[in-house]
């Protein structure tokens, strides 16, 4: 068996073929072997709303139906106008804060305002 490249993003060795592409277990990077790398940076992942609407850092968003905060017995609820987001990686996508409390939320349960 040939030993397959180390993944040009992240350089971890837990690759693996996938038709004519190469595909890192640990960071998702596809990629055609002996082909260059277009860049080292990270591709921008692109956020969208509820509506398929791209978001930005700094965005006012809408929340679209009532959220139950897990580990508390506190419920956002639907309509509520939050101002000034922050766009993070991980599962869940928006960094706010609703009146002083921190919280990091889905976006896919948001509308563009």
């Amino acid at each position: 068996m040939s030993e397959l490249d180390s993944c040009p993003r992240c350089a971890m060795q837990n690759t693996y073929p996938d038709g004519n592409l190469l595909i890192c277990a640990d960071c998702g990077h596809e990629w055609v072997p002996g082909e260059a790398p277009a860049s080292n940076e990270p591709e921008a992942r692109i956020i969208k709303d509820a509506h398929g609407t791209p978001l930005a850092d700094g965005d006012t968003v809408v929340l679209i139906k009532d959220l139950r905060v897990k580990g508390s017995s506190t419920t956002l609820k639907g309509g509520t106008k939050i101002k000034n987001i922050r766009l993070v990686d991980g599962d869940h996508e928006i960094d706010c804060k609703i009146e002083g409390t921190p919280y990091m939320l889905k976006a896919m349960y948001m509308k563009k305002a």
